[in-house]
């Protein structure tokens, strides 16, 4: 290997050593350390340097902070819609139910006739649709009537 060759590897891993050094203390001046020896100038192109990284690191965490809120927004949306969906499936359920009490139990008398197909009058009349309603398997009477008819049938009778 020629003198000149050596000089120019020596050279190389001298300017090397240069860089990491000169790299390992920026990054310290960065996070605010060995800042003694640095002139006005250089602590101000120091402190315009930390102003762009942290406009940058703001921008991020805005960019990120405002695609999780449109996210959950939309989760928000479709958990509503499902909500919505369920509370429609329950009235469709009290209503079929009101039906079916209705025509187990017979029209009684128009105020209860009423109340079973007007779920606000429920309350008041004694019948709760949005209370759950018990089921409880029965035998069959022996007495025969149509309601017992319709109970045998149904194999139920609602309490």
């Amino acid at each position: 290997m020629s003198d000149r060759s050596k000089f120019w590897q020596t050279e190389a891993a001298s300017l090397r050593q240069q860089l990491q050094y000169l790299q390992e203390c920026h990054s310290r001046q960065l996070m605010g350390e060995e800042l003694t020896g640095l002139g006005i100038k250089e602590l101000q192109n120091l402190e315009n340097q930390l102003e762009m990284s942290l406009k940058g690191v703001r921008m991020k965490k805005d960019q990120i902070l405002t695609s999780e809120i449109k996210e959950l927004r939309q989760k928000g949306n479709l958990i509503h819609q499902d909500n919505v969906e369920l509370y429609q499936k329950m009235d469709q359920i009290q209503k079929e139910n009101a039906e079916l009490q209705k025509k187990v139990y017979g029209s009684r008398s128009t105020g209860e006739e009423n109340a079973a197909s007007n779920p606000s009058f429920m309350v008041r009349n004694g019948y709760d649709l949005h209370a759950p309603i018990g089921l409880q398997l029965s035998q069959p009477q022996t007495q025969y009537s149509e309601s017992s008819a319709k109970v045998m049938k149904l194999g139920l009778q609602l309490h």
